[in-house]
């Protein structure tokens, strides 16, 4: 789970488990590390020189597959951002070892200890990344930003770049940025508020160890830089799907609303951690106001993403305007190539239209396929997302065995109950007839087995 720090190897055991549960890969085969080391050598020849502008990135400070740095510019009124998204498929051949593994795999894994990688580390954490250490090959995406946020792909290109800076969440001071970052990322954030987008983004999860012994599970607050970072992405993503969508083509990331008892369950949950959430105020309203740096409003943030329909792919339709509930837009995923299968198809795609070319036919034949691709990845991602949750969950309350805990029941299921603990960011269930959801009951903890992941509650 690439939102939970382990950084004291509280879950070393139970994450070796995990992995051989759910056969997360380790390594690559020979095969695809040969040619992943080959490809890495392929000389960009398609590609203009862009080594003048300044671009830095801004991740994680581990972080070294990178899949995007920024350059940003003023036109009048507008902003323009010049996004540069790390150009896979110029060392991807359709059909070639790494492209067949890579189909296999789908998306990246990530752990607490560790990911499992779309593609070799030759290629996403050296020739393909945007490192700082030389120039890349990149397909530059050209974004029209106006002062109402509203988005419009000016341009797109291959090209070689240099990135100027690897930039950190955590360390980044305004003056390492272009100018004009904070206010090109306010505009895009400002045209979300106004079209009811509601974004959830739960802080980090940390396990980390209590002086007396144990474990706690706490929360680190998403940083400034961030969200507003994540907003370059937005805008990218945004425009990029509305170019697809006026080309009656392309691969779309689409969303339903929560229906009405998911909506009824978070009313019980918001309630069971002391939020005040007025029966008159809507999902989409109270989500923007949440706080991460609040310990319960950030454990209803990870409550919201759980209890959410899911995001999946789809590609175009004739007569189907693609819906991301969330985004309350059209949207597409082109930013991550390195990490998600997908994005390297869109990117294509985008890449020809812009430039007045077909859609290469093994792209558009990709958009039809890639969503059962991506579902199956995204849901191995989710299954190994939830056992990390159990097992941190497990390892932090293995202590307070015995102790009884305030908590509301949130769903009824035949003989069982659904509930939330109110003082920690723990959803489980107890067997319990006769209680309603909304209502509050007290539960022992008997048991918190951390090699399977479980915790036992009874009625108190």
């Amino acid at each position: 789970m690439k939102t939970l720090i382990d950084s004291g190897h509280a879950l070393q055991q139970g994450l070796l488990a995990i992995r051989r549960e759910f056969a997360v890969p380790d390594g690559f085969p020979p095969q695809v590390e040969a040619a992943a080391a080959a490809a890495a050598r392929r000389a960009p020849t398609e590609h203009v020189d862009r080594t003048a502008m300044r671009f830095v990135t801004l991740d994680p400070a581990t972080s070294t597959d990178l899949d995007q740095a920024f350059a940003i510019e003023r036109s009048g009124h507008d902003m323009l951002l010049h996004y540069a998204i790390a150009d896979v498929a110029w060392f991807v051949a359709d059909g070639d070892p790494v492209d067949v593994e890579a189909w296999k795999r789908g998306t990246t894994l990530y752990l607490p200890d560790g990911k499992a990688g779309l593609y070799p580390p030759v290629l996403a954490e050296a020739a393909a990344s945007l490192l700082p250490d030389g120039p890349r090959p990149a397909v530059i995406f050209t974004v029209r930003v106006a002062p109402d946020g509203a988005v419009k792909l000016d341009g797109a290109e291959r090209a070689i770049i240099r990135s100027g800076a690897k930039l950190a969440y955590d360390s980044v001071r305004g003056t390492d940025l272009p100018d004009g970052f904070a206010e090109l990322s306010a505009r895009v954030q400002a045209a979300e508020a106004r079209r009811g987008a509601s974004r959830v983004d739960p802080p980090e999860q940390e396990v980390s160890a209590l002086p007396g012994g144990g474990f706690d599970l706490r929360f680190a607050p998403r940083l400034e830089s961030e969200a507003r970072n994540a907003a370059l992405s937005l805008a990218t993503n945004m425009a990029v799907a509305d170019l697809l969508l006026a080309h009656r083509t392309g691969l779309f990331r689409v969303m339903a609303a929560p229906d009405d008892h998911a909506v009824a369950r978070l009313r019980i949950t918001a309630a069971a951690l002391g939020i005040d959430w007025a029966a008159d105020v809507p999902l989409d309203a109270i989500e923007r106001r949440l706080d991460g740096h609040d310990p319960k409003q950030a454990a209803f943030m990870t409550a919201i993403r759980r209890n959410g329909g899911g995001a999946s792919y789809a590609p175009y339709r004739d007569g189907v305007v693609p819906w991301h509930a969330a985004m309350a837009a059209t949207y597409a995923h082109a930013t991550a190539p390195l990490r998600r299968l997908a994005d390297r198809y869109v990117i294509r795609a985008a890449l020809a239209i812009a430039n007045g070319q077909p859609v290469p036919e093994a792209v558009i034949a990709a958009f039809e396929t890639l969503p059962t691709v991506m579902a199956r990845a995204d849901a191995i991602g989710g299954r190994i997302d939830r056992a990390v949750v159990d097992l941190a969950e497990a390892v932090m309350l293995a202590g307070l065995v015995g102790e009884t805990f305030a908590a509301v029941v949130t769903d009824v299921e035949a003989h069982a109950a659904r509930i939330q603990l109110c003082d920690e960011p723990v959803v489980a269930r107890v067997a319990a007839t006769g209680v309603v959801p909304g209502e509050r009951i007290d539960v022992v903890l008997r048991a918190a087995d951390a090699e399977k992941r479980v915790l036992t509650f009874e009625r108190g």
